[in-house]
């Protein structure tokens, strides 16, 4: 546990620049706390101690106002940044090294079974106030833009932006912004407009011949 601690700690360093000590991190920052006490729960949840795993989750959800169901799964080093407003599913599962920031939902749609929710791949970041519903797949190295709702799987190494959310940059390549860039996202809207742009100046210089 000490060394996951560690991990976390270091992972907030590295990823928030407004992070200046280890004591400050520690003591005062929700998002850690949230974690730490989901690893608490979700032992628990796992143990079939369920009343004792959701009174650690809840008392998690009114301290930090970050939820997180016990029987969820995160793996390592994840960074939830503020964290107001997060909610993650019972049946999700994060991979390592994944950024979230405040108001996201990882939730279910409510016709499925089962597997509810959704499985987020290693060093994804999904931006503020985002919803992925359903038991769909993040892929991994992918980004999902701020305000998206994501209802069908991502391909690894892809960009989403919109409602519902679309894929605008992949093509296998990894995108390469920022940690923290939440902005220099492509507008699918505008990509659109360029697309059409371009094909009148084709069509224009097809006629003047």
């Amino acid at each position: 546990m000490f060394e996951l601690l560690k991990e976390d700690i270091q992972a907030i360093k590295d990823r928030d620049p407004a992070a200046k000590s280890t004591l400050e991190i520690l003591l005062l920052y929700p998002g850690l706390k949230a974690v730490r006490m989901h690893r608490r729960a979700h032992k628990h949840y796992l143990k079939g101690h369920s009343f004792r795993a959701r009174y650690i989750s809840q008392k998690a959800a009114r301290k930090t106002g970050i939820e997180i169901h016990p029987g969820a799964t995160i793996g390592r080093r994840l960074v939830i940044d503020h964290g107001t407003g997060i909610v993650i599913g019972e049946t999700t599962e994060i991979g390592d090294d994944v950024l979230i920031y405040q108001g996201v939902t990882l939730g279910g749609t409510g016709k499925d079974v089962g597997k509810r929710h959704p499985t987020i791949g290693n060093r994804v970041m999904i931006s503020a106030g985002s919803k992925v519903l359903g038991p769909i797949n993040i892929g991994d190295d992918s980004r999902v833009a701020a305000g998206a709702v994501v209802l069908k799987d991502v391909p690894p190494n892809s960009t989403v932006v919109g409602v519902p959310a679309r894929v605008v940059r992949q093509n296998g390549k990894k995108v390469d912004l920022q940690p923290l860039d939440q902005i220099h996202i492509p507008d699918p809207v505008q990509l659109e407009l360029d697309s059409i742009n371009q094909k009148l100046k084709e069509l224009e210089a097809q006629i003047k011949e």
